[in-house]
């Protein structure tokens, strides 16, 4: 017997289950340009610039993962108000806690979560930069971590990238895997499971990655440590970005040190990131900072925002840095212009001039011709 024909309505689903497939394919992976100074879109060549958003909390200060999964619409109203806003990349952070139940026991419904994290950053076209091993909330480290030595500790941190890249490798939505958010080599020894550096807001930022350098040089147990996650990301993803999220006290200079050296640091890495929030009357200070983490790959300021400097100097901070970087992400906790408006608070005041800039300055930012 003869095939019959498909009924007219079934045509129609399978061109559109097709369409929503190629869609999310074509959504182009973004590479380092030949020159080593920015980023291009792979299939044509033509330059891609990083601007976006933190996407760390609520307004109510509760991470991602606290919602994610009783509150999927709000995620969704999020995403879709940060591409509306201009954003063509979000960062999020995932906390270890909620991914790893064992040094080497992985959370299946945390990586099932990522997962619809992911297909729904392809359908708003939003790059997602990952950035992984999140200690924010110091109750919630379990204490089996916390009890762990270095070597065990970096093997267990390593189990997590394995875990996440490989959920991840297929996706066209990643633009990079941040190691981790603003790691630090100590200067002396600390105590026994003392690996976070203290709060900000109610939540830890800065975390070693030892707890004592011994006689070893403080950049070279930096570059051992990204090269043994970058290796572990690599066993499962061949074709996403790497990075890590320093601090800007990373510079080789007098006083204050992440041990991060820039330069020292930077073979395993596809590109730099910087976290650097300039001081009032400072802005020179600050783009000489962003020049000091220019050592030959490209430089995303991966965290800015007018948190002690006033809208305008942002600006100028912005557009005097663009010599040495070639991305920028400021913050959004889920209010739109509209809701700040309608706010008498003074954070929000300023949260909304932050999101104007944002807008106004996105707009000089499109995709500009082939390197």
């Amino acid at each position: 017997m003869g095939m019959k024909p498909l009924p007219f309505c079934c045509v129609l689903l399978l061109l559109a289950s097709v369409s929503g497939e190629i869609r999310a394919e074509e959504m182009p992976r973004i590479v380092v340009s030949k020159a080593k100074k920015g980023f291009v879109v792979e299939s044509t060549g033509r330059s891609f610039v990083p601007w976006g958003f933190n996407y760390d909390r609520d307004t109510a200060g509760r991470l991602l993962e606290d919602y994610w999964e009783d509150e999927w619409a709000t995620v969704e109203t999020h995403f879709a108000q940060m591409k509306k806003l201009g954003a063509n990349v979000v960062r999020i952070h995932l906390q270890f806690s909620r991914f790893m139940d064992g040094p080497d026991k992985a959370n299946e419904k945390q990586l099932d979560r990522l997962a619809r994290l992911l297909k729904l950053a392809e359908r708003q076209r939003l790059y997602l930069d990952l950035t992984g091993l999140g200690c924010y909330h110091k109750k919630d480290v379990p204490a089996w971590y916390d009890k762990l030595g270095e070597k065990e500790r970096w093997d267990a941190q390593a189990n997590f990238w394995q875990t996440v890249a490989s959920r991840c490798v297929s996706s066209p939505a990643v633009f990079c895997y941040d190691l981790m958010n603003e790691p630090v080599v100590p200067g002396g020894r600390r105590k026994d499971g003392d690996w976070l550096g203290p709060p900000f807001a109610g939540k830890c930022f800065v975390q070693f990655i030892t707890l004592d350098s011994g006689e070893r040089q403080r950049s070279v147990v930096a570059q051992r440590w990204i090269h043994r996650l970058a290796a572990a990301i690599r066993a499962k993803d061949r074709r996403h970005l790497i990075t890590v999220g320093l601090v800007d006290w990373s510079l080789d200079r007098a006083g204050l040190t992440s041990g991060f050296v820039p330069n020292k640091v930077v073979e395993d890495l596809d590109f730099i990131s910087v976290h650097l929030y300039p001081q009032s009357g400072k802005v020179k200070e600050a783009l000489e900072t962003v020049k000091g983490f220019a050592v030959g790959k490209p430089v995303v300021v991966e965290e800015t925002f007018p948190l002690r400097c006033s809208p305008k100097e942002l600006e100028e901070f912005l557009q005097g840095s663009k010599k040495d970087a070639c991305g920028w992400l400021g913050f959004y906790w889920g209010k739109t212009p509209q809701d700040l408006r309608a706010s008498k608070s003074l954070a929000d005041a300023l949260t909304l001039r932050w999101l104007e800039l944002f807008q106004r300055l996105g707009k000089t930012l499109e995709e500009r011709p082939k390197e």
